[in-house]
């Protein structure tokens, strides 16, 4: 038996997304991720994305999560926001090589979906190759990224 602690993903979604939250929840949990849940806690069809997005991004650029998981009926409401937050990285996935290749080149560290044009599955596949890859860390990859980082700054 494995003692050492699971990896914590920072997950939320607002009404638009919600119902994709609940399904992943579990599945995270089932590989062996300790989802860290900022709501909703409860379906509510006038809340709103960034009070849930916020708290996420600035949980993941504070390394108080290794990663995050946002949800909304897009993804688009999401992104933009996450990306608000300095130190975060985030992008709207829909496809298996970007998941992975975001991280791999661009140090993703927070993955938008949409809760009403992802599928299950393809959330599920998605995720995981979000939450598997590496950072390579290639010289052109750490100088891209230290141009970000002057912008935030």
């Amino acid at each position: 038996m494995s003692t050492e602690p699971l990896i914590k993903i920072g997950i939320c979604a607002d009404h638009g997304g919600f119902e994709l939250k609940e399904r992943i929840i579990p599945f995270l949990i089932e590989n062996k991720f300790q989802p860290i849940d900022f709501g909703a806690m409860e379906l509510n069809n006038a809340d709103d994305f960034p009070d849930y997005v916020i708290p996420l991004a600035e949980s993941v650029s504070a390394g108080d999560v290794f990663r995050g998981i946002a949800i909304c009926g897009s993804g688009v409401g999401a992104c933009i926001a996450a990306n608000k937050v300095s130190g975060v990285r985030a992008a709207l996935i829909v496809d298996y090589f970007s998941a992975h290749q975001g991280v791999e080149d661009d140090d993703m560290n927070l993955i938008c979906l949409g809760g009403r044009v992802t599928g299950y599955a393809s959330a599920e596949e998605l995720v995981l190759a979000f939450l598997n890859a590496k950072f390579i860390g290639a010289e052109r990859h750490l100088r891209r990224l230290k141009k970000i980082q002057d912008l935030e700054n």
